[in-house]
């Protein structure tokens, strides 16, 4: 019968020990690269995002400075049909912020590719979630609102009619260019009640969006928050 010495088993067993240990050790060591890649493209489209983000605020905060420009502009003109007293000056600014319309600018590139590389990338279940209802649906529904949305195309919907009742009464220089509006106003009792039905539904309606843009602002402004937290 052949003996097994008890030197080589002592030997043999932590020769296989030490390869064990190698094996585990290197396994774990490419979990800890591919983990680390991972969290480290997690946090350059989260960067990508949060950057995207801060130039969307600006869109919005561009936007809702000349829907309120475009309040404005029905209020004076309001006041212009009801023969109450307003700056002749602004006349110009206010015609042209008077039916103003706008288009919604979303800067994507980041989302875009966090959905190339799988949304799962995000580890966080509460911002992934609140990443993909920005984009989207808030955006989307703000993006068709503002240029599809039928009571908000006021260019299209009411200059021509407004223009047509009003420029008769505008003056004008040596060059043809509008300079001013003859008051009081010759117009028509019922075509003054057209012009202040349209201001105000158009008042109405640049209340309503600029209500719509406040929510998605202040949605953007958490994921922000949430994404600086994460990185």
């Amino acid at each position: 019968m052949k003996r097994i010495r008890i030197g080589n088993w002592r030997k043999q067993g932590f020769e296989f020990l030490l390869i064990f240990i190698a094996v585990i050790s290197a396994f774990a060591l490419n979990n800890w690269n591919e983990n680390r890649k991972t969290e480290d493209s997690e946090n350059k489209i989260l960067t990508a995002i949060a950057n995207g983000l801060e130039k969307d605020i600006d869109d919005i905060r561009s936007n809702k400075r000349g829907h309120k420009k475009g309040i404005s502009a029905c209020v004076y003109f309001r006041k212009l049909l009801t023969n109450q007293e307003v700056n002749p000056d602004s006349l110009l600014v206010q015609y042209e912020n008077l039916t103003r319309t706008f288009i919604s600018i979303q800067n994507v590139a980041g989302y875009e590719t966090l959905k190339s590389q799988g949304l799962g990338l995000v580890s966080d279940d509460s911002l992934r979630l609140q990443i993909i209802s920005l984009y989207e649906y808030d955006f989307n529904a703000l993006r068709k609102l503002e240029e599809e949305y039928s009571e908000l195309q006021f260019q299209k919907n009411y200059f021509n009619e407004i223009n047509t009742v009003l420029a008769p009464n505008f003056e004008f220089d040596e060059n043809g260019k509008p300079s001013g509006i003859a008051l009081p106003l010759e117009i028509s009792e019922n075509q003054k009640k057209i012009l202040l039905v349209y201001l105000s539904k158009i008042e109405e309606n640049r209340n309503f969006i600029l209500t719509f843009y406040s929510d998605i602002e202040t949605k953007i402004e958490s994921v922000r928050k949430n994404i600086t937290k994460e990185i």
